[in-house]
């Protein structure tokens, strides 16, 4: 029997498919839903590659109103999740994300019990964004003890129980190089001593950038003891600090110097100010004379309009 030899549109469309950039076939399937996504896989190999190994999950359904289907957890090759603003009401039941690489988790509903097995499963994990999760009775210990080769971690909000911080964390975070916290409250203690116990036993940091919410009062004398009580706590790797909504405030003032004078290989402070003009200059002013451990350039920006 004679086959049917493609004709050339034929031809032309699957050479144009197969031929696509990486950039562009991810984010197709990043615009698709997971199932349709899941559908390009018999294009080609190259598609089939993609949509196992390198699709992003994101799921972007407000109030919690998309429960995340179980057949999310069957991709094990995946290396990028995103899920936002789903519910997972149930323990995954899954041998593990083993290629997984980077995950955020922002507004997901979802149980302590879930989430500690979700990010167990997960060994091979290296960046990790958590912000804004229904899931308040996750203690500090319990969720650094499922990171242990986390480098680069993002923390919005106070999505931990943060009332009973420990002295320090039972492992040490030694491949972590990145710490941002946005948006996290320090107007209670705990706010600050969590930033200091995750500095404290995190050996190799490279860069903080702190995201300071508003609200906070400059009567807060409890921060001056808080930081001469963690006193040990040096920066020996830290090459950039940055921070944002900075109001001059005395314990924001004392932070920075505190930073300065415990980085030796320090390079850069990058300020985002919400003060006047002529006040800035005098912030300035004082972060200059301020004793540092190392040689570092202090640049102040506004954010005011």
């Amino acid at each position: 029997m004679k086959v049917k030899r493609p004709t050339k549109a034929q031809r032309l469309s699957s050479t144009t498919i197969n031929t696509l950039p990486q950039t562009i076939i991810e984010n197709i399937l990043c615009l698709l839903p997971i199932q349709e996504a899941a559908r390009t896989s018999i294009l080609s190999r190259e598609w089939r590659n993609h949509a196992v190994k390198k699709l992003k999950l994101a799921f972007n359904h407000h109030m919690f109103s998309y429960k995340l289907p179980l057949c999310a957890f069957s991709m094990h090759q995946l290396t990028d999740l995103d899920l936002r603003h789903v519910d997972i009401d149930h323990q995954p039941i899954f041998s593990g994300f083993g290629s997984l690489r980077s995950l955020r988790l922002f507004y997901v509903k979802i149980s302590t019990k879930a989430l500690l097995h979700l990010l167990s499963n997960c060994p091979s994990l290296k960046r990790f964004s958590l912000g804004f999760i229904d899931c308040k009775d996750c203690t500090i210990v319990e969720l650094f003890e499922c990171l242990p080769v986390i480098e680069h971690l993002t923390i919005y909000g106070e999505p931990l129980v943060l009332d009973s911080v420990p002295n320090e964390l039972p492992t040490s975070l030694i491949h972590l190089k990145y710490l941002c916290f946005n948006e996290l409250y320090f107007g209670e203690d705990h706010g600050l001593i969590f930033l200091l116990i995750l500095v404290k036993c995190s050996p190799n940091l490279e860069k903080i950038e702190l995201d300071i919410a508003e609200g906070i009062g400059d009567d807060n004398g409890t921060w001056f003891g808080i930081l001469e009580k963690y006193s040990d706590v040096r920066l020996e790797h830290l090459k950039e600090l940055e921070i944002h909504y900075f109001s001059n405030l005395k314990h924001e003032m004392k932070l920075v110097t505190v930073i300065l004078a415990r980085s030796p290989k320090l390079k850069k402070v990058i300020i985002h100010s919400l003060v006047e003009k002529d006040e800035e200059s005098d912030m300035l002013k004082i972060l200059l004379q301020a004793p540092r451990a190392s040689p570092v350039e202090i640049v102040v920006r506004s954010m005011i309009d």
